[in-house]
């Protein structure tokens, strides 16, 4: 196995929701994978959210047979290693970083007088940034939690960084 699908296998951060909130199945694929998980069907197209139930502790357990999209997709730090830009070595330490940044922010998450509406980690970041971008919620919002404003923009410069991806 090469060091560009050992890095995807040790990351999972698309899988866990940490940097993408859903996958798109084609029509094909949709009875393939309509007994592994949950399908949200539409126009002979489905989809579904993040995180996968298909990932786990040990790693994706359908990586072999997982779906096109999912084979597609290259982030910024999985193209960094094919182009040896970047060693297996140092590309652990920026997704052992983001997994630590992701940690902190869920925990101040439960300080949070709301709930989420999605499990996603991901979509939970955007609904905090549209919440934060109507000035009545940000100004009290920002009195009590600056350390977690903080995390987020740490966070969304390391993904947009190493990864290619914003929450904005």
């Amino acid at each position: 196995m090469s060091e560009s699908k050992n890095i995807c296998l040790y990351c999972g951060l698309c899988c866990n929701g940490t940097l993408i909130g859903f996958v798109e199945l084609d029509g094909g694929e949709i009875s393939v994978f309509r007994e592994l998980m949950d399908i949200e069907e539409m126009d002979e197209k489905g989809l579904f959210f993040h995180p996968c139930i298909n990932y786990g502790c040990n790693g994706c357990t359908i990586y072999s047979k997982r779906p096109k999209q999912c084979g597609k997709f290259k982030c910024k730090l999985l193209k960094s290693i094919e182009n040896n830009e970047l060693d297996f070595e140092s590309a652990t330490e920026v997704v052992n970083l983001v997994k630590q940044k992701r940690t902190a922010i869920e925990k101040q998450f439960e300080t949070l007088p709301f709930e989420f509406k999605s499990r996603s980690f991901y979509f939970k970041i955007l609904e905090l940034n549209k919440l934060l971008r109507n000035d009545e919620y940000r100004l009290s919002f920002q009195q009590n939690h600056m350390d977690l404003i903080s995390d987020l923009r740490e966070i969304d410069k390391l993904v947009s960084k190493s990864f290619g991806i914003s929450f904005d």
